[in-house]
């Protein structure tokens, strides 16, 4: 059907409203690289950054001097790809049963697990908890006690209810154990759901701060997200103090111009990362929403 000359006006104010909304999402990134790729000097004036003021690498060869942001980022991606992994198998294996329709005492279960997302035990509680396991000073510290999100684990149990119960049945019959049924059967089938429940595990782990804050007392086992905080809070120079080309460098750049490449390297792998996994996103809230 032809389209009105009301509905081309209002395509026409759509696509403008929704380019306008895109710019003013992207620009404060795409300000903040072409800051970092600026000649620090020539940056200082400030302005508006669409184009790099004299291309220069100078604030990465600092950054990348200091061994402080490797040792930051090896933490932070232990903690993202092993803290990732305990959560979908501890999230899968919970949420299969409470999906079982014969299982008793499945909405009890649930019930106390959705109480969790409205009321916490608290900060203090949870400090205390990890301290009396064993983990202050520990990466495990940053892993175990968020093994399980509520929101998650729902998202999950809500996709399994969804699966034709009779793959759970022919493979009872077959006399398949239920472990065996979950990780043969059922995760093959899952994959979507899965790669959904993944992104919000791994941006969950790569951009939290605070917990490593409270448990973590030494910088070797400090993750990314705690090193750019100091970054940004102290003296950007001081960071990187220490290295044989400092002195060569020192002057060449400035603690702002450091404190742009420091932000620019942490948000790089969830840039790579999150286009692969982005169109599971929306499948992810929309089972969770709609199923249940």
């Amino acid at each position: 059907m032809k389209e009105s000359f009301g509905e081309r006006v209002g395509q026409f104010v759509l696509n403008v409203g929704m380019l306008l909304l895109s710019i003013v999402t992207l620009y404060p990134f795409w300000h903040v690289l072409m800051y970092s790729l600026s000649d620090p000097k020539l940056a200082m004036g400030g302005g508006l950054f669409f184009w790099p003021k004299g291309f220069s690498l100078t604030s990465y060869e600092l950054l990348l001097q200091s061994k402080g942001i490797f040792i930051a980022y090896g933490n932070s991606i232990f903690r993202l790809v092993v803290g990732t992994a305990i959560n979908i198998v501890f999230t899968a294996i919970l949420a299969y049963p409470l999906s079982i329709r014969r299982f008793r005492g499945r909405n009890a279960i649930t019930l106390m697990i959705f109480f969790t997302m409205l009321f916490s035990g608290g900060m203090i509680p949870t400090y205390l908890i990890v301290k009396e396991l064993g983990m202050i000073d520990s990466i495990w510290s940053l892993i175990i006690p968020t093994a399980i999100s509520a929101w998650n684990l729902i998202i999950l149990k809500n996709y399994f209810q969804s699966i034709p119960a009779e793959l759970e049945e022919s493979a009872n019959i077959d006399g398949a154990a239920p472990l065996r049924i979950l990780f043969s059967i059922i995760l093959p089938v899952s994959g979507p759901v899965i790669a959904a429940i993944a992104l919000f595990y791994g941006v969950a782990h790569w951009n939290s701060y605070f917990d490593a804050i409270l448990y973590i007392n030494s910088d070797a086992k400090q993750v990314l997200q705690v090193f750019l905080r100091t970054m940004l809070q102290s003296s950007s120079l001081q960071q990187v103090q220490g290295t044989d080309n400092f002195a060569a460098t020192i002057g060449l750049v400035t603690e702002e111009s450091v404190k742009m490449a420091t932000v620019v390297a942490s948000v790089i792998p969830m840039l790579i990362v999150y286009p692969l996994l982005q169109k599971y996103y929306v499948k992810g809230v929309m089972v969770g929403s709609i199923k249940g």
